[in-house]
């Protein structure tokens, strides 16, 4: 994912309210969201050139999402896959304080990334940048390419529209989200981070939707999890050369 952001502990029905994109190269292959043959409890999209996931839910009430912390004077080809870590914490039999603990003895073995882990108790952020892992506090969140709530246009705009949606009738969410996740609002120049990419690069990247000739967004999600553990999780999928959309919908209820 590029992109989260999520009301955690802000409504009176839903627990986690969590909009998200995933922006990637076109031509990488993946697999939308569903439900994994070597893994069949956990529900999610699945990178088919390394084997991991961008985001993913599990029958046991569990959910991961990672976004790469962008750092290109850093990075480093040889690196593990950022995907492995949603992976490995859904198909694994840790909950969420214990595995982000754990991941840090192996933190240097990824390029940039931050990991958003939950399960039925809490939600836990971690990244390898700041080599602290934390609960996440009741409020109104977002993560891109830096640190959690760092203020990126995309980041304060997007926090700010969430707040707004909240406050809508549910019959409302989804058209509303899907609208903030397409949006294309370009921010002023002297807005745009400087994360050592062109400046050109930085413009292309700051909207909330991404689209160039080679890489764009390519997948919104929505995810509801209420106070039963029970998860709505909607996803569509980018098709650039027709400019349309595939739309799944699932209901998954925790096993105890």
């Amino acid at each position: 994912m590029c992109l989260i952001l999520f009301a955690y502990q802000q409504h009176s029905r839903y627990k986690l309210v969590l909009a998200a994109n995933r922006d990637e190269f076109y031509n990488r292959p993946s697999l939308p969201a569903g439900f994994w043959q070597d893994c069949p409890q956990v529900f999610g999209g699945r990178d088919l050139e390394q084997g991991g996931s961008w985001m993913g839910v599990s029958r046991d009430g569990k959910m991961a999402a990672v976004t790469n912390y962008r750092d290109p004077a850093s990075h480093n080809p040889q690196a593990k896959t950022r995907g492995a870590l949603v992976s490995g914490y859904l198909c694994g039999p840790e909950q969420a304080a214990d595995y982000v603990r754990g991941i840090d003895k192996d933190a240097s073995l990824y390029n940039g990334f931050n990991l958003l882990a939950a399960d039925k108790d809490s939600l836990w952020y971690y990244s390898n940048r700041q080599r602290l892992a934390y609960t996440i506090p009741a409020g109104i969140h977002g993560l891109s390419n830096h640190l959690l709530n760092t203020a990126w246009p995309k980041v304060t705009l997007g926090k700010r529209r969430v707040a707004g949606i909240m406050e809508l009738p549910e019959s409302e969410w989804e058209a509303a989200f899907m609208r903030l996740l397409t949006d294309q609002t370009q921010p002023a120049e002297a807005d745009l981070p400087q994360t050592g990419v062109a400046v050109e690069w930085e413009r292309t990247l700051a909207p909330v939707f991404i689209t160039s000739p080679t890489y764009g967004t390519r997948t919104n999600t929505l995810l509801l999890i209420d106070y039963n553990h029970q998860m709505r999780f909607i996803e569509r999928t980018y098709h650039p050369d027709t400019q349309e959309w595939d739309r799944r919908e699932i209901l998954i209820i925790p096993e105890n």
